[in-house]
């Protein structure tokens, strides 16, 4: 007992000798853990506590425990279709804008140097120009005959009568997730272009000597076990963007969007948090969508694990 107890008072003099030598470094990452706990840390935890509350901006928050919650899962029926229209974005858009970034930047890696500089600015440069993009689709999706794509459908004879794509809540989904498919090639894309470059070519050279084939095997064996950094990124990436979708279909069908058909969590947290300023119950939105996006990080963690083993 004497000698555990010399132990553990030896152990913390250790420690505290390292965190003496360690106060440069202490005051190196301070401004960050500053600036980290002030706007992330802070406005998290925040909002957690608004989420138990009666909160308008203009009074006081009342604490009212649960009820926003209850509310949330047991009478507001258009919070449970913008779940459901949330996950499946997420799941369309999630994993095909992941591999679609991946299967593009593998194809960018095998082209000469001049010609893959040219594309990858090609495929990055609608995650910038969102609103360009959503005047492209505006325009092959238009509802009048003057729109590309009944305008082609008609002169095929396919339709009589041009279709209502952003008016029309049987469509209006269909368009949201090709236009988010389309501009979720963003700096996920940028990071699996860098992270294939990035792998050295002497493993490929060690790769075929003991035994590895083709491209596939050097991309399963070599490639995305090098590549896990970037994987980790992309992913978290997208998932983000993917849960986060909305403005999306904003721009494109309008808020609301027809009979909710495209209404998701982040238009729903928008609506209370910047139109009705129920921040109380925009922040238990904000909390659950916290969650989702946490559980979802956390599975793909799980999945990307076991690349390459």
């Amino acid at each position: 007992m004497a000698a555990n107890k010399i132990s553990m008072k030896r152990r913390a003099q250790l420690t505290l000798r390292d965190m003496k030598r360690s106060v440069p470094l202490y005051i190196m990452i301070a401004p960050f853990m500053i600036l980290f706990f002030v706007f992330v840390v802070y406005p998290v935890l925040t909002a957690i506590w608004y989420s138990f509350t009666d909160f308008n901006v203009l009074e006081k928050a009342n604490f009212i425990g649960l009820n926003n919650y209850k509310k949330l899962f047991l009478d507001d029926s258009i919070f449970i279709t913008a779940i459901k229209n949330t996950l499946i974005i997420a799941v369309i858009v999630g994993p095909g804008g992941y591999i679609m970034s991946f299967l593009l930047a593998w194809m960018i890696n095998e082209l000469p140097h001049k010609l893959g500089v040219v594309l990858t600015v090609i495929f990055y440069a609608p995650s910038m120009a969102g609103s360009a993009v959503l005047s492209v689709f505006q325009q092959i999706f238009s509802n009048d005959s003057n729109g590309y794509l009944n305008a082609f459908l008609q002169n095929l004879g396919i339709i009589s009568e041009p279709i209502l794509w952003l008016s029309d809540s049987d469509y209006v989904m269909i368009v949201v997730v090709l236009a988010s498919l389309w501009t979720s090639m963003g700096v996920g894309f940028l990071s699996f272009v860098a992270g294939i470059k990035g792998v050295d070519d002497a493993q490929y050279e060690a790769g075929a000597i003991d035994g590895i084939k083709n491209r596939w095997q050097e991309l399963w064996f070599i490639t995305l076990p090098n590549m896990k950094p970037q994987l980790m990124f992309g992913a978290v990436m997208a998932i983000t963007s993917s849960l986060s979708v909305g403005s999306v279909g904003d721009g494109l069908v309008g808020f609301p969007s027809p009979n909710y058909a495209t209404h998701t969590i982040y238009n729903h947290l928008m609506d209370y948090g910047s139109i009705r300023m129920e921040m109380g119950y925009a922040s238990a939105i904000a909390f659950i969508l916290f969650l989702l996006m946490i559980a979802a990080n956390m599975l793909i963690q799980k999945l990307l694990r076991k690349v390459g083993t």
